[in-house]
């Protein structure tokens, strides 16, 4: 799974897993996206491509085998949308 964000500062796109290799700073201007908990930011963001990817091949697997329920999508992704939201509600976008 390829996750996206925008930086605040410079307002370009990039990709979680280009954060991660610059070590928690933005890929265009260099700068830390959370200058105290660098350490901590990067993790968590290898662990939430990480985790997007497993979740995305299980549901993959799970739709070719075409079986004989539907799942509730809020249920998915409800809590993810709510966390997703809290980040827009600090940098006020």
């Amino acid at each position: 799974m390829k996750i996206k964000g925008t930086c605040t500062r410079c307002g370009r796109e990039f990709l979680v897993e280009q954060v991660v290799q610059n070590g928690g700073r933005c890929p265009w201007d260099g700068q830390p996206f959370e200058a105290d908990y660098a350490a901590v930011l990067v993790d968590s963001l290898r662990d939430a491509g990480s985790a997007g990817s497993t979740l995305e091949n299980a549901l993959e697997k799970t739709a070719d085998m075409q079986p004989e329920f539907t799942l509730d999508l809020e249920s998915v992704i409800g809590v993810l949308k709510q966390h997703i939201q809290r980040l827009e509600r600090r940098t006020g976008r």
